[in-house]
């Protein structure tokens, strides 16, 4: 009998020394982060501190979605998930991260996390002053190239995650990645089709620093100054006529009528020539069919990575029969390039749209601001 109830005693005990787990389910829901552009993915705010991102367009036309899970470390003992809902669960806030496109760069930055970074495939690609100074410094390693991504490096830095993105499920290296139980979590921002929907991703990125406040600051300031931008354009008296792209191999391509391109033409109030048109994507002309609707265009956006007018006639005589090209109203984004030659345009632009608007407002509507200084886009030399 008293061996019966020591061990009572001792089993009260020790039972009282256990931390309690406490389950948790999808269907404890306190608020969900409002997602007002984006269609990629969305985030959910657990009562227990739990954040559920879900993404839902992780490439194009994509079938998968992908669940995660982020944990505050200090509550990773104490709650119970059944980790079979999740690609991954994920303590946060994350001290290093390894990133995979340019895009993300800018997010980290706004969010002041670049100190988390330690490594990128193809760091080259890289414009950003404050991030190539700590490639420069050894902070950031290479990881080779993002189809071919260096997995045994990946696995030997040990990230706490990695932000990946793909045209398919088909990675090996991100396989073998999440193999060595480093999670890969992926990214669509470059599936969204508007521009602030893209610029919307930067909230996609807080909830791993825990600073979803601050996303949303920086984002509605970028909203606010975009559909300012916006306003202003409608108040112009004319609307020009625009087209863009260039040859490559005999095919002439450009955007879509519904792409991310097309919109920003749109909301600085011009005329996109092929805005009519249905692809979200890029179109695929002949040189014949584009001068037939372009020639007496007001304005040629992004001629490709031409540098000037020569460039562009040496290239091809037939690009000199565009009265864009005859007036010196051809812009392009190619000047503006990092220290070891990546394009800015490909790696902020997405995130700061605001930016990208008021450059074209300044082209097609220069009246609307005389003293404004590009940030891409800048006359061909």
């Amino acid at each position: 009998m008293y061996k019966a109830f020591l061990f009572l005693i001792l089993l009260s005990i020790f039972s009282c020394k256990q931390p309690k787990k406490e389950p948790i389910t999808s269907s404890i829901l306190a608020q969900s982060t409002d997602i007002d552009y984006a269609q990629g993915f969305t985030i959910e705010k657990l009562s227990s501190g739990v954040t559920i991102i879900k993404v839902s367009s992780p490439w194009p036309e994509s079938k998968a979605s992908f669940n995660y899970a982020l944990v505050p470390k200090e509550k990773l003992s104490s709650i119970t998930l059944n980790r079979d809902e999740y690609n991954a669960v994920i303590g946060v806030p994350v001290q290093k991260i390894v990133v995979t496109s340019t895009t993300h760069i800018p997010a980290l930055e706004a969010l002041g996390e670049t100190g988390r970074l330690i490594g990128f495939p193809d760091t080259e690609y890289i414009s950003s002053p404050k991030t190539r100074k700590r490639i420069n410094e050894g902070l950031v390693q290479e990881l080779g190239n993002n189809e071919s991504l260096n997995s045994e490096m990946v696995i030997a830095l040990n990230p706490e995650i990695v932000v990946g993105f793909s045209i398919d499920n088909q990675n090996k290296a991100y396989e073998t990645i999440q193999r060595s139980n480093i999670p890969v979590v992926y990214n669509g921002d470059w599936t969204e089709e508007t521009p602030l929907g893209k610029a919307e991703w930067i909230k996609f990125f807080a909830p791993f620093f825990q600073k979803e406040k601050m996303a949303d600051s920086i984002f509605r300031s970028i909203e606010e100054n975009y559909n300012s931008a916006k306003a202003l354009a409608k108040k112009a008296t004319n609307r020009p006529k625009v087209f863009s792209g260039a040859l490559y191999k005999d095919i002439w391509y450009l955007p879509g009528g519904k792409s991310w391109a097309s919109k920003f033409i749109e909301d600085a109030n011009a005329e996109y020539l092929w805005n009519n048109t249905s692809s979200t994507g890029s179109l695929s002309l002949s040189l014949e069919s584009v001068i037939e609707r372009a020639q007496d265009a007001d304005f040629w956006i992004s001629p490709s990575q031409f540098g000037s007018y020569l460039e562009l006639k040496e290239a091809n005589r037939h690009y000199a029969r565009f009265s864009a090209f005859q007036n010196n109203k051809v812009y392009t984004y190619a000047y503006s390039k990092g220290e070891t030659g990546g394009l800015l345009y490909y790696e902020l632009a997405p995130n700061r749209p605001d930016l990208v608007l008021k450059d074209l407002l300044h082209i097609f509507h220069p009246e609307l601001l005389p003293n404004y200084i590009p940030t891409f886009f800048k006359p061909l030399n």
